[in-house]
């Protein structure tokens, strides 16, 4: 399985997600990938998986298809994810 985070540093949501990132990673010793939806290969991830707005949780099986999708705040609860992470 992946777990893909996509949200633009800089915004107001931006500390949500950074705060939600490290709790993550110190709740459940695994990192969640992080994609700037501006950069080249964030660009082809939006458009694949129709993403419109931030920040958005995704997971992915290892054959990349959408599992669950989240948008926008409340982030999904740690244990939501931590599912997906296994």
């Amino acid at each position: 399985m992946r777990v893909a985070v996509l949200y633009r540093d800089q915004t107001d949501y931006a500390r949500s997600v950074i705060d939600f990132l490290r709790d993550f990673k110190h709740q459940t010793g695994h990192d969640l990938e992080v994609i700037d939806p501006d950069s080249s290969d964030g660009v082809h991830f939006v458009e694949t998986y129709g993403i419109t707005s931030y920040p958005a949780v995704i997971a992915l099986s290892d054959d990349g298809v959408m599992q669950n999708m989240w948008v926008g705040l409340p982030l999904p609860t740690i244990s939501e994810l931590s599912f997906y992470c296994q």
